[in-house]
């Protein structure tokens, strides 16, 4: 990663996103592993990969290529702190950058905050390259509409035609904007009581809903321990479980599953009154949005993604990306073949054979669940996957082998792993524990 920091006398004003003066929409797509929204953002020139984030109010970078080299000017020193049972990490505070989603939605003012830590890195978490989180300055000044279906959001001007189609369409929900994040109700319903929670709509967080214990809202039996993700911060831990149902009005979902942060990690998250939790991603996408900052407003629709079951992590596995490698393998050359006749008699020669070079995805085993049916298999914290029912592991995507750590209970996985230099086989069977 190479960053390049250079002083400046631009006058600084507040962060603004612009839309071209002939357009009325724009079309941006996205790429979603995991249920998160992950767009291109040119930053100062540079192309980069950006996740879109309600529950953040900054703009961040936090990973470059080795090869990369983006210059940021106006910069000074920073602690930043967030989800995770570390303490604040150090940041600097960049202004006056040119941010560009397509040549017509442009920030040429744009404060960026850069992380240096080399610990803070997402992209081994989704299997892609991720280099930062872009926020509230993307939402603030537009109707910003989600279609999950499609995988494209589109950037509205507030005018009256497309609110006219809103209103006809989708559903309204009143939001309020506090600290630069939204929050609405919603109703919760628990083994024993029904409340009225105020949440985070976090289109960042790839869960269903976190919630906070207190003394109306309980960790439901039975639960299990287990690595919840990770913020700037550091690593999250917490306990997962389900509640009966989450009502949005007159969308109710069943038996969502929950994850309860344990208290060390959501030390230093600085919680606006009668907060008691996030409604992620896992929610979100089985609907279609509208975010509407400026009337505190969000639209939703039912679409293709409503009715699916909420699933979670049977295997006990955390498996993250950790780069690439080469491997080579004998591939016969096919030019080099001789055909023989019958009546040719000498020694037929063998077709030569030649390397073929390529470069693979590694996946690393960064966590498991104790007492989960991979940890009861032997699997152990920092193997390499090998292969995955006798398929190798590189032919996976990190979002494949995610999938089918969900699948169903009672499926058989084999897997091969390196350990210290010498090849382990294992098996499980995986077993539904909520």
């Amino acid at each position: 990663m190479f960053i390049s920091i250079l002083s400046s006398f631009l006058i600084v004003g507040q962060n603004e996103f612009r839309l071209k003066s002939n357009t009325n929409k724009l079309k941006i797509p996205f790429k979603q592993v995991n249920n998160l929204l992950f767009i291109e953002v040119v930053v100062n020139d540079k192309p980069l990969t950006f996740l879109l984030d309600t529950g953040v109010t900054q703009t961040i970078l936090f990973s470059l290529e080795e090869t990369d080299q983006v210059k940021f000017f106006n910069v000074e020193k920073t602690m930043l702190k967030g989800l995770g049972k570390e303490n604040a990490i150090t940041a600097l505070r960049s202004k006056g950058n040119t941010l560009k989603i397509s040549d017509k939605f442009i920030d040429t003012n744009h404060e960026v905050l850069i992380v240096l830590e080399e610990d803070v890195n997402f992209s081994s978490m989704v299997g892609i390259p991720v280099n930062g989180v872009l926020g509230y300055h993307f939402f603030k000044d537009f109707l910003i509409e989600i279609d999950y279906d499609r995988n494209v959001l589109y950037v509205h001007k507030n005018n009256e035609k497309f609110k006219k189609i809103i209103d006809k369409n989708y559903k309204a929900f009143p939001i309020s904007i506090e600290e630069r994040k939204p929050y609405l109700q919603a109703s919760l319903v628990l083994s024993d009581s029904t409340l009225s929670a105020k949440l985070l709509v976090d289109v960042g967080n790839s869960d269903a809903l976190w919630l906070f214990e207190n003394y109306a809202i309980r960790l439901q039996e039975p639960n299990f321990e287990d690595f919840l993700g990770r913020g700037f911060s550091g690593d999250i831990f917490g306990k997962r479980t389900r509640i009966s149902k989450l009502a949005l009005a007159d969308f109710v979902l069943e038996n969502p599953i929950v994850a309860f942060p344990d208290s060390i990690s959501i030390k230093n998250v600085k919680l606006v009154p009668e907060r008691v939790g996030s409604i992620g991603a896992e929610i979100w996408r089985r609907f279609n949005l509208v975010f509407d900052y400026g009337s505190s407003m969000l639209y939703l629709k039912k679409n293709s993604n409503y009715g699916d079951v909420f699933s979670f992590n049977m295997s006990g596995l955390e498996i993250h990306h950790v780069g690439k490698q080469w491997i080579q393998k004998p591939v016969e050359n096919n030019s080099s073949k001789i055909s023989f006749h019958s009546s040719d008699t000498s020694t037929p020669r063998a077709a030569s054979m030649a390397l073929e070079f390529k470069l693979i995805s590694v996946y690393r085993i960064a966590n498991v669940r104790v007492n989960s049916p991979a940890a009861l298999a032997g699997l152990q914290k920092d193997d390499i996957l090998v292969s995955i029912n006798k398929k190798p592991a590189y032919m996976f995507s990190l979002q494949n082998i995610n999938a089918l750590l969900k699948s169903r209970e009672g499926k058989l996985l084999k897997f091969e792993v390196e350990r210290k230099g010498q090849i382990i086989k294992t098996e499980f069977v995986m077993k539904k524990i909520l």
